[in-house]
């Protein structure tokens, strides 16, 4: 570029649409919201772990036996990249997995819903990644290089995790009267909870004004749900399943689908803590980290015993 990178040089980065990286100077307050940003994301895969993991030993086959442990083992790898990409603004994984037990950081809503049958397992993969897909990939294009780069990888992931969920479920739909009736118990289930993933409207988005004018965010809260809504109208078509809405109606004047009026006070409560799930999930968390202690413990105890060697 025709200037130097330094001091002085943030706003010109964000005219330009040039990456931020992390050596460069930034604002206190673009480094914090990245920092809450990239660490929700991170706990909400290794939280997103659990709804589908629990299905991993009652997969109906080999094969989506095989296919739910590859997904899952994906989430963790996820949440483990954008550990790191939240590391490279200086802040330490310990304490942003302090900050997820303690409450102080948050997960997305979407985690603290129970996976009832099956059907949840393919729903999941279909809506939520689907949905996932939709937010994530303008992030690809994010101005924090670090997290850019991470979200091009875990996007072309997702996009696996949605094809196999679109796959299992229409399996399920052309199966038995049973199996199509489950099918659509789960999708009836998880349709509204997968538009409050984009967040609540933009006019009561604390965030969003200051995320787009940064570059964190190139699109709007309604304006990512709508798109999602447009792609999963044909796709529930094609699925032969329906969705939830009666105030589906296709608006030829926008080219788009309308949809009924979502409960946000519903999304406040879940993310307030008072889901259906959000006591279950944490706490299996928490265990599972402090299960893990020994674990952290012997590795810490071997780079330092290497460490050593090397130094002599």
């Amino acid at each position: 570029m025709g200037y130097p990178r330094g001091v002085s040089t943030f706003e010109a980065l964000i005219a330009a649409q040039d990456r931020v990286e992390p050596r460069d100077e930034m604002p206190g307050d673009y480094r914090a919201t990245l920092v809450r940003q990239i660490a929700q994301h991170a706990h909400s895969e290794i939280i997103g772990m659990q709804p589908e993991g629990d299905w991993i030993t009652r997969a109906p086959s080999l094969r989506r036996k095989a296919i739910l442990l590859a997904k899952v083992q994906d989430e963790a790898g996820h949440g483990l990249y954008l550990y790191a990409a939240a590391e490279t603004l200086g802040v330490d994984r310990d304490d942003l997995l302090e900050a997820l037990h303690t409450g102080r950081q948050k997960y997305s809503s979407i985690f603290n819903y129970p996976s009832l049958t099956w059907a949840d397992v393919a729903a999941i993969g279909w809506l939520v990644d689907g949905a996932a897909i939709v937010n994530q990939v303008p992030l690809g294009r994010c101005s924090y290089g670090p997290y850019a780069r991470a979200m091009v990888r875990i996007c072309k992931e997702e996009s696996f995790h949605q094809r196999q969920g679109f796959e299992s479920l229409l399996t399920m739909s052309r199966g038995t009267p049973a199996q199509h009736a489950m099918a659509q118990d789960a999708v009836d289930r998880w349709w509204w909870p997968s538009l409050m993933m984009f967040g609540p409207p933009d006019a009561e988005s604390p965030h969003s004004a200051r995320s787009t004018a940064w570059g964190i965010k190139r699109f709007s809260n309604d304006t990512l749900r709508q798109r999602f809504v447009d792609l999963a109208v044909p796709q529930a078509e094609a699925l032969g399943l329906t969705l939830p809405d009666p105030d589906l109606r296709w608006d030829e004047e926008r080219g788009s689908w309308d949809f009924g009026t979502i409960d946000f006070t519903e999304l406040r409560e879940v993310v307030s803590g008072n889901g259906p799930c959000n006591e279950v999930r944490i706490g299996r968390r928490v265990a599972a980290h402090e299960d893990g202690a020994w674990v952290r413990e012997a590795a810490a105890a071997y780079a330092a015993k290497q460490g050593t060697r090397g130094a002599a």
